[in-house]
């Protein structure tokens, strides 16, 4: 059987930018920013990378074609660089290239760095889907927007599991208070404002059931980290945080063409999560892993991805958010900076922004005390682009 990745790269460094409306920086100028934390958190310098990998997902509109922006714009020493994109899993996936650079032998110290300018786009909240799905799927499902796609889920998940309309919005607003509670405390969120289930639940509708507060905005960031082999890390610091397991799961197209899936989870989250447990010798996630930063496009998308990573039993995740499971003083916290709900979506950098909150966590070093969790060992990161019926995940677990 292959061996994985577990505990043979480690983590020594990262950094985040602030994540929002940036329209005083330039992508380059976010990539410096999060690059500069970043080595400085290492210790280490430039010329110590010995590769590098950069994730971005809209290339011309927010720095051009291919790698050479990365090595342009940080002057990095004539060093191999390789730009990743595969949608909203692309800045976890400029780290998984980082890490089997390291883990392979060929480097010793590789860079993952990504970034998005989603607001000089012109990016909005209602893009059609048939771009994920190539031409000819896209006569399937014509017209789809995410919100469309994700509100068809949680009317499905409602359907599925009796839950009636106010049951179910009043189980997804809680999802969203929680959330930003913990943005509001974290100064790197786009978002830092508190909010009430009461403004969820009467805020205008996007698509039913999902509201204004049901849904994640759109924002520029960047954020990066450096890696090595597990056995050099302490040389660099004394809390390095080690690489337990990187899966990444993509629809076979089974989910749209059969009636075997119910509509109301989704199934790479559940196999991805799965191979990743395997990878990191993780027997039950619910008591084993102390945190996650999952991909909260829509509340339902969180709902349903603590059941499809086995936080909560399958139809019992309610119980789970009213009991305050997943809040940040809970047995088991989600979102503890505030998820993409309070952070928006840069998509070549959420992945990496995700990590640096778990590492940081780990570290014992959260931006604010009142966000620290106590004791964590293992923190895990959930992308999920696409739709509900075809997408792509990606799935890390870091730990001590």
């Amino acid at each position: 059987m292959a061996e994985g990745i577990r505990d043979k790269v480690a983590i020594i460094g990262m950094g985040c930018t602030k994540f929002g409306e940036l329209w005083d920086k330039s992508a380059e100028d976010l990539m410096v920013d999060s690059f500069k934390e970043c080595m400085e958190d290492a210790g280490i310098e430039k010329k110590d990378i010995g590769a590098a990998w950069f994730g971005v997902h809209f290339e011309e509109q927010s720095v051009g074609k291919g790698a050479t922006p990365l090595s342009l714009t940080l002057k990095l020493p004539f060093i191999p660089v390789t730009r990743t994109e595969n949608f909203c899993a692309t800045g976890t996936e400029a780290f998984r290239g980082a890490c089997y650079g390291v883990a392979s032998g060929a480097y010793d110290i590789a860079l993952a760095l990504g970034v998005e300018k989603l607001k000089d786009t012109g990016y909005g909240g209602l893009p059609g889907g048939p771009s994920l799905m190539g031409t000819k799927n896209a006569l399937i499902m014509p017209k789809l927007t995410a919100p469309g796609a994700f509100a068809m889920m949680a009317t499905r998940y409602f359907s599925v599991y009796g839950l009636n309309p106010e049951e179910g919005k009043s189980m997804l607003a809680k999802v969203s208070v929680k959330s930003h509670y913990n943005g509001a405390r974290n100064p790197k969120a786009h978002l830092r404002r508190e909010v009430t289930e009461e403004q969820i639940m009467k805020a205008p509708i996007i698509a039913w059931p999902l509201g204004l507060f049901d849904c994640c905005g759109v924002s520029d960031g960047s954020a990066a980290a450096i890696v090595t082999r597990a056995d050099m890390a302490k040389k660099f610091r004394p809390d390095p945080i080690h690489v337990k397991a990187l899966q990444i799961a993509l629809s076979s197209g089974e989910e749209l063409m059969y009636t075997k899936w119910d509509g109301a989870h989704v199934e790479t989250t559940s196999r991805g999560g799965k191979s990743a447990y395997e990878e990191a010798g993780v027997k039950n996630p619910r008591d084993e892993i102390s945190m996650a930063e999952v991909h909260d496009c829509f509340s339902i998308t969180e709902a349903v991805t603590m059941e499809d990573l086995q936080f909560s039993p399958r139809g019992k995740v309610k119980e789970d958010i009213e009991a305050g499971r997943f809040n940040i003083d809970g047995p088991q916290p989600v979102q503890p900076d505030g998820g993409l709900k309070c952070f928006g979506h840069p998509i070549g950098a959420s992945g990496l922004r995700m990590l640096y909150e778990m590492y940081k966590q780990l570290q014992g070093k959260a931006q604010s005390p009142e966000r620290q969790i106590k004791n964590p060992k293992l923190g895990l990161t959930h992308n999920l682009g696409g739709f509900p019926p075809m997408n792509i995940v990606s799935i890390a677990i870091i730990g001590l």
